[in-house]
């Protein structure tokens, strides 16, 4: 019963993540919210972190047993995943402002959209926040092999394949031609291909 709350608790995280973030309820909310819409971001990102302390606290609160046993290599592995997950994540966020990605400068995201992000990490990958969190899920399983880490990182994954299709297509209804172009010449979240010349 515990692992279901658990799972469910996740399912309602990337459902409202989704659901929040998609331009027809941004702009209903922004017809409720007037001028002070231009909190909403902020009033979203501390909804977000507190949804996400509810799921780790609740997830250490139930009891633990060893999926396999720990050695120091996987620790290691897990450090490095995470490590390198942290960096990429940290990467993406080089030419995007931190303070308006997480509302702490006000603004009007429907108005002020910026521009199409596709230089550093972005020229490899188009979402190095999901790869860096997949890494850094992952990372934390091998270090904590335990059945809550392997949720965390099993929810996630079958989270991001209906997260970045609707997340796409918001950004192709924002950059139109652009995005579908860079859609084609750069992978989703594997560099599989040469990267990409801005």
């Amino acid at each position: 019963m515990s692992y279901l709350i658990l799972v469910i608790l996740w399912v309602l995280f990337y459902f409202l993540h989704s659901f929040l973030a998609s331009l027809n309820i941004k702009r209903k909310i922004k017809g409720m919210m007037g001028r002070q819409y231009i909190w909403y971001r902020l009033l979203y990102s501390v909804f977000a972190l507190f949804h996400l302390m509810v799921i780790l606290i609740y997830a250490a609160g139930i009891p633990q047993s060893l999926l396999f046993d720990k050695s120091p290599f996987l620790t290691y592995l897990g450090y490095m995943g995470a490590a390198f997950g942290t960096i990429v994540l940290v990467r993406s966020l080089k030419y995007i402002s931190g303070k308006k990605f997480l509302g702490v400068s006000p603004h009007d995201d429907l108005e002020d959209q910026g521009n199409l992000v596709s230089k550093g990490v972005h020229s490899y990958i188009r979402h190095p926040i999901y790869a860096g969190l997949i890494l850094i899920f992952f990372g934390y399983f091998l270090y904590q092999p335990y059945p809550t880490s392997l949720v965390h990182l099993a929810l996630l994954l079958v989270y991001l394949p209906f997260g970045i299709y609707f997340e796409e297509k918001k950004l192709i209804s924002i950059y139109g031609k652009a995005y579908i172009r860079y859609q084609k010449e750069v992978p989703s979240l594997i560099p599989y291909k040469r990267k990409r010349t801005a």
